[in-house]
């Protein structure tokens, strides 16, 4: 790359709003409650914060279902909340990245209410209505993906209108020209404020293919997570790329702002067409989300990543949790040895170039929760009937302090119950104590940050056994950082001298004159020539 800019390396961690930290005793996280809590951010080690949507909304989908881009929901709190946040991060050298909604809006949006009250307003055409099938049911036989059709009839007119997730979440017709205006003011709104870049959410979406013609009834995701390989109608169309050039002509007009996409797909080379100097600066990079703790899985997809996305322009990112999956602690088993392959994974992303991406509180080793069905609230969940769990287990408040019920959170009823790790991980629990996973992050942090600016972003692969996972990146004074991951079920050896800088957790992890020792589900990283 022939510029370094802030967010090619950035450690970003991922504020769920709603979860954070209450102020005013409501139940429900707001920005005042993430601005008293910055400090432990900075303290933490991250370099920004990305913050998920905070504005008006009628909360159909937590906030997803955007009323008004360009104002603060009063359950969050206002827009000089949302000023006193970005002034207060940057005092504290943290930046501060804001959540778009571009796919959709709320359907109390007041474009779609001026639709929905006169059909024949030009308004309508600024969302994807559609008369009915020959059968007098949807137009086409597209899928929510929170289940169900993926259109509701308008009763007035008869019409159906499109909404890929719930019906309160109408799809905007990107083929119109006021559509693109809208969305480049609201750009610019939050530049001026001073944000330092952009989450887009499904970033792969935007565009429908013209004709909304059936999705082949043959295909079928062979993987839940991608929802977007057996909907090849209404995902990834070739106009949306276009978007973002235009979107990165506006961000390059101010101070080394970042765009980075939720494109949610499972192939590497469809999702780093969305990356480039012309275009996002970043895309989440997801398959290690669906992909098993192993060492022979990990080296073929971070190879294929660093390929796709170490580019000119454009850096990889890595993520293994976020508000809509699993937390990986409990993928990789859960209880303490699920939370020791947890760390030890993270420490092997940490080593890599590019952005790690980081959900809040999985610096407290938090699982995920079992949240009881009459106080589920995801959407997934109440679409489903209760037949699937939804997401909320991922979202559960942040447990600050040991004392029930509100563990420092809330004054008031969290507006999703703690469940019963929340006194024993809180962060209160955890400071002080140098064998807990929050001090195993902060030391994992600093360390990466000492290191960073002098190390090469090529990678180099070591070979050792099948259950390991090592490669190398050279220091510019001729040292290289290596990490070393043993997936196995075993204690094994690595053949290496070096001197030990950092362990993801267990203690018996050591290195001597010519070998690593290393436990099962365990991470080293080590200053060694090789």
């Amino acid at each position: 790359m022939t510029e370094a800019h802030w967010w090619q390396d950035a450690a970003v961690y991922q504020v769920y709003v709603r979860s954070f930290a209450d102020s005013d005793g409501d139940g429900v996280g707001d920005l005042p409650g993430i601005t008293a809590r910055l400090p432990y951010l900075a303290d933490l080690g991250v370099d920004a914060v990305w913050v998920t949507p905070f504005y008006r909304s009628p909360m159909a989908d937590h906030g997803y279902d955007v009323a008004d881009q360009c104002d603060v929901d009063p359950m969050f709190g206002t827009l000089a909340d949302a000023d006193r946040l970005v002034t207060a991060a940057h005092a504290l050298g943290l930046r501060v990245i804001v959540d778009l909604v571009p796919n959709h809006s709320s359907d109390e949006h007041p474009w779609f209410q001026e639709a929905l009250r006169d059909p024949s307003s030009r308004l309508r055409e600024r969302y994807l209505f559609r008369k009915p099938g020959p059968d007098g049911g949807p137009p086409n036989n597209w899928e929510s993906v929170f289940g169900g059709p993926a259109w509701s009839r308008d009763e007035a007119s008869g019409e159906y209108y499109l909404h890929l997730f719930d019906r309160k979440q109408p799809d905007f017709d990107w083929r119109h020209p006021a559509v693109h205006e809208e969305w480049e003011r609201i750009l610019h709104f939050w530049l001026d404020r001073g944000v330092d870049g952009f989450r887009i959410d499904v970033a792969h979406g935007l565009y429908k293919q013209a004709a909304l013609t059936d999705h082949p009834p043959s295909l079928e995701s062979q993987d839940a997570l991608f929802h977007a390989s057996a909907a090849p109608h209404a995902w990834d169309q070739p106009e949306v790329v276009d978007v973002y050039r235009r979107w990165r002509q506006i961000t390059d007009g101010y101070t080394d702002r970042v765009m980075v996409g939720e494109v949610f797909l499972s192939q590497l080379e469809r999702v780093a067409r969305f990356v480039g100097p012309d275009r996002l600066h970043q895309s989440f990079n997801f398959p290690l989300l669906a992909a098993p703790l192993d060492a022979q899985t990990w080296r073929r997809l971070i190879t294929a990543s660093l390929a796709a996305f170490e580019v000119d322009g454009a850096a990889p990112t890595w993520v293994l949790s976020n508000h809509d999956v699993i937390r990986h602690a409990t993928r990789y088993g859960g209880g303490e040895q699920g939370r020791a392959r947890a760390r030890a994974a993270t420490l092997t992303l940490l080593g890599l170039p590019g952005s790690p991406y980081l959900y809040q509180g999985e610096e407290l080793g938090l699982e995920q929760d079992d949240v009881p069905g009459p106080a589920r609230q995801d959407p997934i969940w109440l679409r489903s009937g209760g037949t699937v769990p939804g997401r909320d287990g991922a979202r559960t408040p942040m447990p600050w302090t040991a004392q029930a019920p509100g563990h420092g959170f809330s004054s008031g009823t969290p507006w999703l119950p703690f469940g019963g790790q929340a006194a024993e991980r809180s962060v209160a629990a955890q400071e002080g104590d140098p064998g807990s996973t929050l001090a195993f992050y902060r030391r994992a942090l600093a360390q990466r940050r000492a290191l960073r600016g002098g190390l090469d972003r090529t990678v180099t692969w070591l070979d050792g056994p099948p259950d390991v996972l090592a490669y190398a990146r050279r220091h510019a004074d001729g040292d290289a950082l290596v990490c070393v991951l043993n997936t196995g079920e075993a204690t094994t050896t690595f053949a290496l001298p070096g001197a030990t800088l950092l362990v993801s957790s267990d203690p018996a992890a050591t290195a001597s004159a010519d070998a690593l020792t290393l436990p099962a589900g365990t991470a080293m990283w080590v200053r060694a020539q090789v």
